[in-house]
């Protein structure tokens, strides 16, 4: 049972305790950020108060828990494609690389380590199966539902995989943590920050992580679609696709970062109509309910967390896949997860070029 501290995983081991499951807890230390100041800026599932407090739930509900230090692999693979990504001039989604590579990853490894059959997790989603293939399918409370960060999760992976919560609602998670006597964990809020970026301010992390990150990745210029001179930027990296405030420019009428050039340290602004459009190519792609997608197959595709999702078809062409929407849609960014549903369920995912 991968246990955070927090009240989701915290739950899911109840509940899977009256199921009858017997648990082993773990708990990973991914990072710590003593590096920025202090630990007590620290919070979220990877903070020094998290690892005490999922210590503590273990021992109340009365099974084994572990503490893995793991810095070293979450440096090696999450943190450093989250910065790669940065300087290519695309913006990373880390929770999708932590989930298949850390959490997924070493997850299953220390299962099998304590002779575990399953792993759980305090996720929101569901797991369907047919015609002997797994895939996610959403979780019951759509406004909490995780699938989008999930899309990498292998057939091996899903196989073993328990998710509790995924039939139950945030409030009915609450009521639970309050039922057994939890009370100030039923009211305990969550983290919507980067576990390693605490302060959400991933241009002073870039600026600390990397050496000589002014110098190398300094000013630059702002042009418009046409390629025409608007004025000075500080840096690509300082940037992401979709980006209004924050320009330290003034056109006369509201500017998007349109598109990003690491190679030429350039940002090109555009108008709302110039931010959308409505073909991109995928790559690194995972398939999930089918094992591969016909020609034009009509699908949903969420191209960011919150966003709803919009109807577009898929054309595979070799190790890629084209999707063109039925419609325009705004900041498609490149390095961004794209995820597609036929219904709640997941069909596959891939990341944007």
């Amino acid at each position: 049972m991968a246990m955070s501290g927090g009240i989701d995983s915290t739950v899911a081991a109840m509940l899977l305790q009256k199921q009858g499951y017997e648990l082993v807890g773990v708990t990973y230390r991914t990072f710590d950020n003593i590096s920025q100041g202090c630990m007590e800026k620290e919070k979220g599932c990877c903070s020094v108060d998290s690892l005490f407090e999922a210590k503590k739930m273990a021992q109340d509900l009365g099974f084994e828990h572990h503490i893995l230090d793991i810095r070293k692999e979450f440096k090696d693979s999450v943190i450093r494609n989250f910065i790669d990504e940065y300087l290519r001039g695309r913006t990373p989604n880390p929770c999708v690389v932590c989930n298949s590579t850390i959490k997924w990853g070493k997850l299953l490894e220390t299962a099998d380590q304590y002779g575990c059959d399953y792993i759980a997790t305090g996720h929101y989603a569901r797991i369907g199966e047919k015609g002997n293939r797994y895939f996610l399918q959403k979780g019951i409370d759509e406004a909490k539902d995780q699938t989008y960060f999930l899309w990498m999760l292998t057939q091996d992976n899903l196989a073993r995989t328990l998710f509790p919560l995924g039939e139950l609602t945030k409030p009915e998670v609450r009521r639970i943590a309050l039922q057994h006597g939890y009370e100030k964990l039923s009211q305990k809020g969550e983290s919507q920050e980067i576990c390693f970026i605490p302060d959400n301010d991933y241009r002073a992390f870039l600026n600390e992580e990397v050496e000589d990150f002014s110098e190398k990745y300094g000013p630059g210029d702002f042009v418009d679609t046409q390629g025409n001179y608007l004025g000075q930027h500080k840096g690509f990296p300082h940037y992401t696709i979709g980006q209004r405030k924050g320009l330290g420019i003034a056109l006369g009428q509201p500017m998007f970062v349109v598109a990003i050039s690491a190679e030429e340290n350039k940002i090109v602004l555009g108008t709302r109509e110039e931010l959308q459009g409505q073909t991109f190519y995928a790559s690194q792609l995972n398939f999930m309910k089918y094992p591969q997608i016909p020609d034009g197959m009509e699908v949903a595709v969420k191209i960011r967390y919150r966003s709803q999702g919009g109807i577009a078809r898929l054309y595979p062409e070799g190790e890629k896949i084209r999707v063109v929407f039925q419609h325009p849609v705004d900041s498609i960014t490149p390095g961004q997860s794209a995820v597609f549903y036929e219904g709640a369920d997941v069909v596959g995912g891939g990341i944007i070029e």
